[in-house]
Parts: structure tokens; C-alpha cells; sequence
């Protein structure tokens, strides 16, 4: 039997040393994703903290100004010639890691560690609306990769590690190791895998540990949890319909803005990405709140609870700067800045109803976390993510049913409202533009992927022989209820099955979109 043979044929056979393997590369990958993860955090801080030292430093000094801003130009023409030289490092990061693990792309790792730190600490030097989260899970993601390309994993462990990678880099930049491992579930496969869910589990918690050892325990809120009286809890509903609404205004509005500025085609981007810099610039000498991530506005909105007026005003800037720092493909996260959005919304919403309704005011900071989570579920489309996400940020599980409320009403809205979520908006770009050949797709290598029947599946009580799995599929085993089953052409499927399915490397990302399609209905 040939060597690849066997390397794939090991996978399908469970064994005792299975999970220890698992375990051990879960490590491999929290240690490595977790340091570049805490590399990036570092610049970014450091880089901030620079930056309000300049802008002090010029100001009312108009010769300081204009060099300041002469090194904008530079630093935009700088950032421009690193998205030419590496594509994959621009934007955001969770698509071009999502699009990885579907077999979409193939990004050369090295490349989009090194672009990505370098330019991604240029733009937040400069101001740009634009977070660390995003990029810590792309950068997690292909540091993972690199650990298996250099161990010479095979194609299946690879997958699992690229995606354990990018849970393990959200778990270091938010200090969310459950929400990391979530977040790889939730949004980047859609589906239940235990075995990734061992070896993410286990990555996400070594990276969080990892970024504790060099930043503390602290949680980025904290506050003091106050009983959401039950009487009032449609204004939760309320809450949600809004933040639903909202979060899907965001994404059109981003998406547009996109479009828009890639359709300014006669200006070249070393023009436009400087234009976007310079903007940068202007609004650090008058509003300089709004820059960089965001963690000067959380500051602001938690300890001077500020007038619904200011709080308004500062949404609107916040929104409108990230929308125009997003669209030029800067590299740097929507992540952290949609959820300040989110954390203003509920504050403007909770000042507005304890003022109408002589309700506590303690219970405004509820409101301020409670609109968090709700608008990450509505535009990330992951609400148990973002539930998971907001009770490590705050290290307060007392009031998690007002939170799941809203989080799952958003939720509902914004699926009801048609419109895709974020993400999945930004990959489907990605390879419209982009058609890239993956250079896995010249290898035999097959790759095994588990899928789980959910209810209601159109698979659900047909027999193997009757569905099209495609050519170049193969259903291996089939477990259910902890016993393992072998498969058989009269083998009727049941809902909560869970599929260990080979699929060709040189036809992964066809055939896994149509076997999530057939599975899914």
C-alpha cells in the first residue's frame, strides 16, 4: 500500500491513540497560533500607543501637521505595495481563512504572517478604523499551516489545524478560548466535528494561556451584574428586532462601500489607499475617539456614560470611518469595531428606556453588553458565538438569558430579512475575483471530512445507494449514538448521523459545497 494511501486510511480507524494525537497537535497549534497572535496584539497596542503620542505632539503646530501627514502618504503608498505584493493579507482575514478551509484558496503562509504584521501595524499607526481580531484568526490559521507543512502533515490534519489555528488566534486576541473554539464550529464549518473539537478545544485554551502569560487575566468589561426585571423583558424583544435590523443594514451598507470604492477604477490604489490615510489624519486631529480598534471609545462609553446625543454622534462617526477604512482593503478586522457599534447601540437604546420608563440605572450597563452580542449575531450570523464571546469578555455568566434573548432574536431578523451573513458575503467576493487554483488540487491525497445529518435533512431515512454523493466521494463510516456503523448501500441515514466522508483534493471545494448542499437541503 502506498504511503499516502495509508496516511489516509489511518484516519478513517479509530484507535486509543487517536485523541492523543489529536491533543498533541492541538497544543503544537495553540503554542504557535497563540505567540504570533500575541506578536500582533503587541504591535497593534504599541502602535496605537504611538499614535496618540504624535497626535499630541502635533498639535497646533502646523509644520509638525504637515510632516505628519506627508508620512500618512508614505505609510498608504507603503501599505498599498504590501496588498500588491500579498493579496491574501489584505482586509479582514476570516473569509480568506474560511475559503482555506473549503478548498476556495491556497495562501502561501509565510507570506501572510509577514504582510499582514507589517502592514496590518502600519494602518493602525495611521489611525485606521480597523481591529486585531480578524487578522489574529487569519494569522493563527496560517501559522497553524505552517506548523504542518513543516511536520509534513497530511491533508486532513492540515485542514484541522488551519481551522483550530484560526479559533486559537480569536482565543488570544479576545481571551475567549471557548468562543474561539465556537466561532471555527459555528462559522467556519457549520457542522459538529469531534475531532476538531478536541484538537480546538485544546489549541484555543494553550493560545489563551499563552496571551495571559504576557497580558494578564484581566476581561475587557467588567461591571456589576444587575437582575433584568422580567416584566420588562420586551424591550429585550424590542432590543433584538432592532440590533437585527441593524446588523443588516451593516452589512449592505458595507458590502456598498466596497463595491463602491473598488469601482473607482481610474485612480490606482496607491491614490486611493493614501486618500483613505489622509482621512485618517484629518479625523485624528478632531475626533481621534473613533480611530484604531476602538478600545478609547469603550473607555469613554463605560466611565463618562456620556449624553445619547455624544453617544449618537460617535456611532455614526464610528460607523462611517470603519465603512470607508474597511472597503480600500487596508489590512486590519471589522470584528472588535462592529462590536463597539454594538456596545453604543445598546447604550443609546438602554439610556432612552431607563429615561422613559424610570427604570434603574444600573441596568444601563446590561444594556451596553447586551447589545453587543446582539449585533454580533446579526451580522456574523453566529449567536451562540457571540453569547459565548461576550460572557468571557466580561467574565459574567448571571445574566445570560437576557443576552441569549436578544442575541437569538437579531438572529432570527436578520435571517428573515434575506440577507447573507458578513462573511460569507466577503468570501463569495473573494472568489469571484480571485479564482484561484489551490495546489493541492494537482494530488491524489484524499481528505476526510466528518458531516453531521441535521433534522429535517432530505437525508434523513433514504437508504446510501439512492443519493449522488459524486464521483469522487466516498461515505467511510457512519457513527451514531457512539457506535460506530459500517457503511452499506441499503444503510438508511438518520437525523444526527455523523458522516466520515473521503473526498478528492483535486475536487474538495466543489464537492464539499455540493455534500454541504445535499446534507443540508
Amino acid at each position: 500500500m502506498k504511503a499516502k494511501e495509508k496516511t489516509t486510511f489511518r484516519k478513517i480507524e479509530y484507535h486509543k491513540k487517536e485523541s492523543f494525537y489529536l491533543i498533541v497537535r492541538g497544543v503544537e497549534v495553540g503554542i504557535v497560533s497563540g505567540l504570533i497572535a500575541v506578536l500582533y496584539r503587541f504591535l497593534l497596542s504599541f502602535a496605537e500607543e504611538k499614535l496618540l503620542a504624535v497626535l499630541d505632539y502635533i498639535k497646533g503646530n502646523p509644520l509638525r501637521i504637515s510632516i505628519w501627514f506627508i508620512a500618512l502618504i508614505a505609510m498608504g503608498v507603503f501599505v498599498t505595495f504590501i496588498n500588491k505584493w500579498e493579496p491574501s493579507a489584505s482586509g479582514s482575514g476570516i473569509p480568506q481563512i474560511t475559503g482555506e478551509v473549503k478548498g476556495y484558496l491556497s495562501q502561501s503562509w509565510w507570506r501572510v504572517i509577514l504582510a499582514k504584521l507589517i502592514a496590518g501595524t502600519t494602518s493602525v499607526f495611521a489611525g485606521l478604523s480597523l481591529g486585531r481580531e480578524g487578522p489574529s484568526v487569519q494569522l493563527g490559521g496560517m501559522a497553524a499551516k505552517g506548523v504542518a507543512k513543516i511536520t509534513k502533515a497530511d491533508k486532513t490534519t492540515e485542514h484541522r489545524m488551519i481551522s483550530c489555528g484560526a479559533g486559537a488566534g480569536m482565543a488570544a486576541a479576545f481571551n475567549a478560548p471557548l468562543a474561539g473554539t465556537m466561532f471555527v464550529l459555528e462559522e467556519i464549518h457549520h457542522t459538529f466535528d469531534k475531532s476538531l473539537l478536541c484538537m480546538g478545544i485544546v489549541a484555543t485554551i494553550t493560545a489563551d494561556y499563552t496571551s495571559k502569560l504576557f497580558f494578564g487575566q484581566d476581561t475587557v468589561f467588567n461591571y456589576d451584574t444587575v437582575n433584568f426585571p422580567l416584566r420588562y423583558y420586551w424591550l429585550l424583544i424590542l432590543l433584538g428586532i432592532i440590533l437585527g435590523i441593524c446588523g443588516v443594514l451593516y452589512n449592505v451598507i458595507m458590502s456598498k462601500a466596497q463595491d463602491i470604492y473598488k469601482s473607482i477604477s481610474k485612480v490606482p490604489n496607491y491614490i486611493k489607499l493614501p486618500c483613505v490615510f489622509i482621512l485618517s489624519g484629518i479625523i485624528g486631529l478632531v475626533l481621534p475617539q473613533v480611530l484604531c480598534g476602538g478600545h478609547s471609545m469603550v473607555e469613554f462609553l463605560m466611565n463618562d456614560q456620556p449624553s445619547v446625543g455624544i453617544m449618537l454622534f460617535l456611532l455614526a462617526a464610528k460607523f462611517l470611518f470603519g465603512a470607508v477604512c474597511f472597503a480600500s482593503g487596508a489590512p486590519g478586522g471589522t470584528l472588535y469595531p462592529l462590536c463597539i457599534l454594538g456596545t453604543y447601540i445598546g447604550a443609546v437604546f438602554g439610556a432612552v428606556s431607563i429615561n422613559a420608563l424610570g427604570l434603574s440605572p444600573k441596568l444601563w450597563e446590561e444594556f451596553v453588553v447586551i447589545g453587543m452580542a446582539g449585533f454580533f449575531a446579526s451580522i456574523v450570523r453566529a449567536p451562540i458565538t457571540g453569547i459565548v464571546l461576550v460572557f468571557e469578555l466580561t467574565g459574567n455568566m448571571n445574566n445570560i438569558l437576557p443576552i441569549a434573548t436578544v442575541s437569538l432574536i437579531s438572529y432570527a431578523v436578520a435571517n428573515l430579512l434575506g440577507i447573507n451573513p458578513f462573511y460569507e458575503t466577503l468570501l463569495e467576493k473573494i472568489i469571484n475575483k480571485n479564482p484561484a487554483k489551490p495546489e493541492f488540487h494537482s494530488k491524489n491525497e484524499k481528505i476526510l471530512r466528518t458531516y453531521v445529518i441535521p433534522t429535517g435533512s432530505p437525508l434523513s431515512n433514504k437508504p446510501i445507494m439512492d443519493i449522488n454523493w459524486g464521483r469522487h466521494c466516498l461515505v467511510v463510516s457512519i457513527e451514531r449514538n457512539d457506535v460506530s456503523i459500517t457503511p452499506k448501500g441499503d444503510t438508511l441515514l438518520k437525523e444526527g448521523d455523523e458522516l466520515a466522508i473521503l473526498v478528492s483534493q483535486r475536487h474538495f471545494a466543489r464537492d464539499n459545497e455540493r455534500l454541504e448542499k445535499i446534507i443540508n437541503g
